[in-house]
């Protein structure tokens, strides 16, 4: 029986891994469940599954969690040690789906034990590609890509030399606005941002795929991952979703791999690998299907892009600073302080900020480093913000 936890239990990952594992309850023991403000489904989910522990990442909840737990002898714990402990416990595979870089530390933890790690959290990678990459090596751990557009190039890889690969292209579904008059951008809601016209997912990440920030911690990630220059990866608008990523070789073939928007597919991916096995996802019918729509980003459209190739070639902890950026400015446009638009200009010039600064971008990849980076972002971003504001 294979002991797995899941970490971002309650978000849309978690609850598709957990649909997974519930489907063949007698194949898994639940290490750990861990979640956020969603105490009820979190409770449950343990109970359903008959997790050792369950643990919300806000202190102020534990109430709230004991209570929904009462009598079924599972544990409650609460905050960022706790989650760091659920993380130590011995698990064989654990689903990384922490959104933001909150995800890092405890995907750390998992690796140190030799776990396979099942990344969904990318921006573990953003921030710290060389830390975590080198985490696995070092303590016999593995890394499974759980993005899809990730999982889709490591399929087409399988059993190909990396050194035949000319390029890898990662497909965007464009995000709400990708059909708007550009002069309305500015005018963007966050209901009309907070809607997407493919995926079912969470607010942040349904925004940044408007944005197309999203994308742009992909490109981040592919870089890190894959170990490809960033001249060697592009991004194409795919509107149906169905293409999630292609790899170009020396010969000029390319492998496609294609499939429904479901993100069960790549979670199952990993969960079984290195077998495959049935999932319960829909089978494409060409013949309805009928046309794939393809076109080039504009770079006036999603800015963002952009961004994340002067972070791929900055290197050091330029990545740490951009997601930082992204993450405060996500707030502020989502608590109405700041516009649509405005998220991309705060981000850039967290950055430009970083790089007038000798050595800040430059020092150590360490972890302390890494959250040192991640503060001071979040702080600067606040200033810029402050200014732009008045």
């Amino acid at each position: 029986m294979r002991r797995v936890s899941i970490f971002g239990a309650t978000g849309s990952v978690g609850q598709n891994t957990i649909d997974l594992i519930a489907r063949d309850p007698g194949a898994y023991d639940v290490v750990a469940l861990t979640g956020g403000r969603n105490v009820a489904q979190l409770a449950a989910d343990a109970r359903r599954l008959k997790a050792d522990i369950a643990v919300t990442a806000f202190d102020d909840e534990l109430d709230a969690l004991r209570a929904a737990l009462e009598g079924s002898g599972i544990a409650a714990a609460a905050g960022q040690a706790a989650l760091c402990e659920a993380a130590a416990r011995p698990a064989d595979w654990v689903m990384s789906a922490i959104v933001g870089a909150a995800g890092l530390e405890p995907g750390l933890i998992a690796l140190r034990q030799g776990a396979t790690l099942a990344l969904a959290n990318k921006e573990s990678l953003v921030c710290a590609g060389a830390l975590v990459l080198e985490t696995a090596k070092a303590h016999g751990g593995r890394l499974l890509p759980v993005d899809s557009e990730h999982s889709a190039v490591f399929q087409a890889l399988v059993g190909e030399d990396m050194s035949a690969v000319e390029r890898v292209i990662i497909t965007a579904s464009g995000g709400a606005f990708r059909d708007w008059p550009l002069d309305a951008l500015k005018a963007a809601t966050l209901a009309e941002a907070s809607s997407h016209p493919n995926w079912d997912m969470g607010q942040r990440i349904t925004i940044d795929s408007a944005s197309m920030f999203n994308k742009a911690l992909e490109l981040i990630e592919t870089k890190e991952y894959f170990g490809v220059r960033p001249d060697q990866i592009e991004v194409i608008v795919h509107p149906e979703s169905l293409i999630h990523a292609m790899v170009g070789f020396n010969d000029g073939a390319l492998m496609a791999h294609v499939g429904p928007p479901d993100m069960r597919h790549a979670i199952g991916y990993a969960l079984h690998w290195p077998d495959r096995r049935a999932l319960p996802v829909s089978r494409l019918d060409f013949a309805q299907i009928a046309q794939l729509n393809f076109r080039a980003p504009e770079d006036a459209r999603y800015p963002a892009l952009r961004l994340a190739r002067l972070v791929m070639e900055r290197g050091g902890l330029s990545g740490a600073v951009f997601n930082a950026a992204k993450e405060r400015s996500l707030d502020a446009f989502i608590a109405g302080r700041i516009g649509f638009l405005d998220m991309a200009a705060i981000v850039e010039e967290v950055l430009a900020r970083f790089e007038a600064k000798a050595g800040l971008i430059d020092a150590a990849m360490t972890l302390d480093n890494v959250r040192n980076t991640d503060h001071l972002a979040r702080q600067w971003a606040d200033d810029v913000m402050a200014v732009r504001a008045g």
